[in-house]
């Protein structure tokens, strides 16, 4: 099967839609030799910043000498993105091998009632290729929830939350302690956990469940802290203290929210030192040397075009902060360009953002749950603003070009399908953008 033969076949598994639960991974990764038992890995949930903590986390590791795999999703461009050994994507070539392994084990090994989603099959092969490329450490990042998702199989050394947030309401829940409930089911017995700063009612959900397993949690402004020294375009400062005092990291990610994301893999790493004192981690080094594209990345110099994954209200309010701070002293004007998904709190995401733009263009990216440009009008036009749409992403491109003047800054946002489809446009590889998760 070619690789494009591959991918399609890949997401026509998601008319079996999500299905919670280990029984389906935990029979084929057991008719795969428990792939998942030959690596040693951290596990990380939340609601933003999973991405940039497992890039953190795994660059660290790669610092102190060890093969590492990266499983995180969704990707932006090209499905490989998904699994990295030494940060190096998955050749095209492996992708259509494993599906047909994990497929052959779904439909001829098992029971014929094992109907694998897309997600559990692609856990499955992320799986047996760290085991086959013989990584030391794996860092894998939860598709959705902690407590029922594929990913939840292993048995990690350090388990690591992000901060939380509303998403996934049909899935998770629609209060944050019941979100914190589902996010907290990665939480092992005995094994530590490192938590960003929480609500209350979240902190005391995760304290619970932390306690309920004999867990020991580390809490970043309560157990370890930092103080943001500089946060500008490409690159955040700060002072960390924990077991060890630094008293400068630096990441070459904007954005002061980094700061709780590099806390939070610093801490992971104490946490793995003292555990394996065999280890020799480089976290300055490792952080310096981190790339995470798609989370407030500048892709353009002329014009000017920044883009970002923000997808939910928390992290769209953290993009508002920093575009008020290039407002303040870089730019003159925003042109923005959204694209939401519909099942997404739509104004939730444009609300804090659409005082921003003077000029606003709404798109949708080419995939089904894609809200319509019509519809995100209809948030814009309450709040008196006056739009433009366009049918697809590279079409707004075109659009904000012809809009722009010297001062201007394009921004891109509203979902990762979308800055996907973005950088796509200008010119990164992808196939079948309009397949992605």
């Amino acid at each position: 099967m070619s690789y494009q033969g591959t991918i399609e076949y890949l997401y026509g598994l998601q008319k079996f839609g999500m299905k919670f639960g280990l029984d389906n991974i935990t029979r084929l990764l057991a008719a795969a030799g428990d792939p998942h038992k030959a690596f040693r890995s951290v596990h990380i949930a939340g609601t933003n910043g999973k991405g940039s903590t497992a890039a953190m986390i795994d660059s660290i590791l790669r610092t102190g000498g060890f093969r590492t795999g990266l499983f995180t999703s969704p990707h932006l461009v090209s499905f490989t993105e998904r699994i990295r050994i030494n940060a190096q994507e998955i050749p095209e070539a492996e992708v259509v091998s494993l599906a047909d392994e994990v497929r052959a084990l779904a439909e001829d090994g098992l029971d014929d009632d094992l109907c694998p989603t897309f997600f559990e099959v692609v856990t499955a092969m992320a799986f047996i290729w760290f085991r086959r490329q013989k990584v030391d450490w794996a860092v894998i990042e939860t598709g959705l929830g902690g407590r029922l998702d594929a990913t939840n199989i292993i048995m990690p050394e350090v388990s690591v939350i992000t901060k939380i947030g509303h998403d996934h309401a049909e899935f998770l829940g629609t209060t944050l302690e019941e979100i914190a409930a589902e996010k907290a089911g990665i939480i092992k017995q005995a094994v530590p956990v490192v938590t960003a700063d929480q609500t209350p009612g979240v902190l005391q959900v995760l304290k619970q469940k932390a306690a309920a397993k004999q867990a020991p949690l580390s809490v970043f402004m309560k157990d370890f802290s930092s103080e943001l020294l500089t946060a500008s375009p490409g690159r955040t400062t700060f002072r960390y203290t924990g077991s060890r005092v630094f008293e400068q990291i630096s990441v070459p990610l904007s954005g002061a929210h980094q700061m709780t994301n590099a806390s939070l893999a610093t801490r992971t790493a104490e946490l793995l030192s003292a555990r394996f004192p065999e280890m020799s981690l480089d976290i300055q080094r490792g952080l310096a040397d981190v790339s995470w594209p798609g989370r407030l990345e500048m892709v353009s110099d002329a014009p000017p075009i920044l883009i970002d994954g923000a997808h939910n209200p928390q992290a769209a309010e953290a993009l508002a902060v920093y575009l008020r701070g290039l407002l303040a002293k870089d730019y003159e004007r925003i042109i923005g360009i959204f694209g939401v998904m519909g099942d997404k709190d739509i104004s939730g995401i444009l609300r804090p953002l659409i005082p921003l733009a003077s000029e606003i263009i709404f798109t949708a990216p080419a995939y089904g749950r894609a809200a319509s440009p019509e519809r995100l009008s209809q948030e814009a036009a309450q709040a008196g603003k006056q739009v433009r749409t366009a049918p697809t992403v590279a079409g707004a491109l075109g659009l904000a070009r012809g809009l722009y003047q010297p001062g201007d800054l394009i921004v891109v946002t509203g979902s990762f399908y979308t800055i996907g489809e973005a950088r796509e446009a200008l010119g990164c590889k992808g196939i079948l953008t309009r397949l992605r998760e």
